[in-house]
Formats: C-alpha cells, sequence, structure tokens
C-alpha cells in the first residue's frame, strides 16, 4: 500500500515476474560504473520509528540527481557561463591561439622532461572505412597503382569529414560558435565555403607540445567502462586528483578516459549519437579556473545526452567559444591506460599536431604520448 498526498492508502501496482529482478539489474548497472550510488538500508525499528510500513533500501543516486539537476540547464545559465569564463581579449584582440597561449616555453621544457622511458602510445583510432550509425561519413580511400618510365608506384586518394563520433580528430576553433559569433568575438561571416578568415587550424602549425594527463574515471569508480550517458563532473575530477595525488594545471592536455571501447569490446557497438559517458557542461568553469590548455576524450567529451536546452554538444561551444580551448575528440585512451598503470604515473608528454588546411575547422590527428 502506498499513502496519497491527501493521506489515503491507494493499492501499489503489482510488480510482474520476480521481484528481485529489477534490482539485480539495477544494481549490476551500478558496479559497471553507471550509477554513482550511495546506499543506505534502513533498519527495522528506525523505519518503524518514522512511521514507514515494513523495511526498506533508500537509494540516494548521485548519478541520477546530476542528471535532474543537469535538466534544468536552461538557455539563460548556459548564456551566463559563457560569460563566466570568457577569455575574449585575455590575449589580445586579435588572438586566434586561445589557450595554446597557456603552453609557454617553460611549459614545454618541463613537459619534456618527463620522458624517461622512450616509450610511446598512439592514441588515436584507426581511420573509420566502414558506415554505421555513428560513423555516417566513411573514410573514402581510392588507391591507384601507377606504372611510368619503367618504375611502378602507387597513390592514394582520401576523402574524409571527420567531426563526428567515429575519427579521432582535433576541432578547430571554427567548429562551434555562439549568437553568430566564434571565439574572442571573431564573426561567424569569416566562416567561408573556401574556409575560415580567421582562427582556421592552421594556427595551430606549431603543433602541441606539453604535459598530459590521463584522468582514467573506468579505473577510478573500479569499473571497465562507464555506462552510456554516466555524466562526469568537477568533483569527479578531484576525486581523481584526491586519489591519485596528481592534480591537472595550466597548459595540461586533459584526456578523460570512459573505456568507451572496451565496453565496445565486451558488448558490441551501440548508437553513443543517443547516449555517451561525458562531461557534464559545467566543467568548463572548472576548465577555466585551472587554466586547461586541451581536453581530450575516448568518445566527445560531452555526455550524451547533455541535458541543457537546445545544446547537444553544450560543453563543445562552451570551451571553443567561452575559453578558445581546443578539443580532441574519438581517442583510443585504452593503450595508453595500460602503459600508465603499468608505470604508476598517469602523466606525460603529449605530441600532437593537426594538418595544415587554411581555414580549416580541425584535422584528423594522431597525438603521442611519451613516457
Amino acid at each position: 500500500m502506498t499513502l496519497t498526498m491527501s493521506g489515503q492508502r491507494t493499492p501499489r501496482p503489482a510488480w510482474p515476474g520476480n521481484v528481485r529482478a529489477p534490482w539485480n539489474a539495477l544494481l549490476a548497472s551500478v558496479a559497471r560504473g553507471g550509477y554513482n550510488l550511495r546506499y543506505l538500508m534502513l533498519g527495522r525499528e528506525k523505519v518503524r520509528q518514522k512511521g514507514l510500513f515494513g523495511g526498506c533500501l533508500l537509494l540516494v543516486c548521485a548519478g541520477c540527481a546530476d542528471a535532474q539537476s543537469a535538466q534544468s540547464v536552461s538557455v539563460e545559465e548556459f548564456d551566463a557561463w559563457m560569460q563566466e569564463i570568457s577569455n575574449w581579449g585575455r590575449w589580445g584582440d586579435d588572438d586566434q591561439l586561445g589557450t595554446l597561449n597557456l603552453i609557454t616555453p617553460k611549459k614545454r621544457k618541463a613537459a619534456a622532461a618527463l620522458v624517461r622511458d622512450g616509450v610511446t602510445v598512439s592514441l588515436a583510432l584507426d581511420l573509420n572505412k566502414t558506415p554505421s550509425e555513428v560513423n555516417a561519413n566513411p573514410l573514402k580511400h581510392e588507391l591507384t597503382v601507377l606504372e611510368f618510365e619503367g618504375q611502378q608506384a602507387a597513390a592514394d586518394t582520401y576523402s574524409i569529414n571527420y567531426h563526428g563520433y567515429a575519427h579521432s580528430h582535433i576541432d578547430g576553433l571554427t567548429h562551434f560558435a555562439h549568437k553568430g559569433k566564434l571565439y574572442n568575438g571573431f564573426p561567424l561571416e569569416g566562416l567561408k565555403p573556401d574556409g575560415a578568415e580567421k582562427l582556421g587550424i592552421e594556427q595551430v602549425a606549431q603543433g602541441i607540445f606539453t604535459r598530459g594527463v590521463l584522468v582514467d574515471m573506468a579505473w577510478l569508480r573500479g569499473v571497465d567502462y562507464l555506462e552510456p550517458a554516466t555524466v562526469i563532473r568537477a568533483q569527479d575530477l578531484e576525486a581523481w586528483e584526491a586519489k591519485t595525488g596528481i592534480s591537472i594545471g595550466s597548459g595540461d592536455v586533459l584526456l578523460v578516459r570512459t573505456g568507451r571501447w572496451e565496453r565496445v569490446r565486451q558488448q558490441g557497438p551501440w548508437n553513443v549519437t543517443e547516449a555517451a559517458a561525458g562531461m557534464h557542461a559545467s566543467v568548463a568553469k572548472w576548465l577555466r579556473a585551472r587554466d586547461v590548455a586541451v581536453i581530450g576524450c575516448d568518445c566527445i567529451n560531452d555526455a550524451v545526452p547533455s541535458n541543457v536546452d537546445t545544446k547537444p554538444n553544450a560543453l563543445h561551444e562552451l570551451v571553443m567559444v567561452g575559453l578558445g580551448m581546443l578539443i580532441l575528440d574519438n581517442l583510443d585512451l585504452d593503450a595508453l591506460a595500460r602503459q600508465a598503470q603499468s608505470r604508476g604515473r598517469p602523466e606525460f608528454l603529449f605530441v600532437g599536431a593537426p594538418l595544415r588546411v587554411p581555414g580549416g575547422t580541425g584535422s584528423p590527428l594522431n597525438p603521442l604520448a611519451v613516457f
């Protein structure tokens, strides 16, 4: 029996089948990291003291609470965050590098000192040639065998739209706009069919050479992978810092592992356009406070769904336009996680450079971690 608001008792709907099954399914999901749960068993005496009927298991779902609070993020609140974190004018009105300015010569020298073993790890996937629900734009690759003047050779033609959920890539500062403006106030009208007039990916020609830090959220929670739609917040990043003793700081590349590819290996692919673990848009404020230079993830960095009104890629928009921060999407961080675990250190030299495409919105990327 349950009590209505008027105090009248109404029958509780029957729970068909094995009543333990839904709880077992929930707890199995908890064990895999789908929820961040704290639970409290109320003893019968305490339950009786509170005037409740019988014993019960009270579940306080931090992940669910996060989702509920995230759903309340309005466009107005999002706009306020954009103003709060803004780096516009911080490095001059004509700046086109954004948070890459935080990677100073001193920072690069310190990052180079992290190389002790001479071991490199690729952080990229093979470019995906297979169409699927998460790869609407597979790589088109045409190989041609050539014979000329007594010689034989081969050449390639590549065609790819690398943005999306399938290819490892870097998002440049022209990839997202906010109310008709790009980072630092450059107008959206500057994006032309033949390329961007400002903020093109060629601005990153000198590459990214700095300290990288792997935040393995699956490891933190003691699971192989986070369940789709799991939301990562600033307090989760700080919990990782507290557990490892490693601090994320100015000029760093922050890489967040959700265990996406491990989940694919164990359960098969799923449609990450509908549900994927990732960071909540509010993390942008934390990134600004820490002066992180670049973020990356084994999915698209944003939690899917974002639970921000009309903003399915809310984190992308905030950090690109507000902070002037490049984003690395769809990385393969599993080999990096193994190397970091075996060495007992999740920090390393990060090296990456995009293709020098004038006016480009980004580039495929094969970044490296060097231990």
